[in-house]
């Protein structure tokens, strides 16, 4: 994907090279290349950030799991009369 908007910058800079003011280069490498090419690459972008979000909210969901669970298991040993870092006899 990079590659191509590589590429792109590339063509517009090229572009903008051959225009007649360097206000007018300038203009045409923001307005054909610089402005667009944020807006494509954040729109494919989308879908991993997405995905980056989920995995993001099931690791937390898991961690939040495994604490309560390993908070459960002391209270348990605990009540047994037991010390929670010993093995149970």
């Amino acid at each position: 994907m990079y590659i191509v908007a590589i590429a792109w910058l590339y063509v517009v800079l090229m572009m903008s090279i051959t225009e007649q003011s360097a206000v007018a280069g300038v203009a045409t490498f923001l307005l054909y290349g610089i402005f667009p090419l944020t807006v494509v690459l954040y729109l494919m972008g989308t879908p991993q950030r997405k995905r980056n979000r989920q995995k993001k909210a099931k690791l937390k969901a898991g961690r939040k799991e495994e604490a309560g669970y390993d908070s459960t298991m002391k209270r348990e040993h605990q009540d047994d009369g037991q010390d929670a870092d010993t093995p149970p006899r």
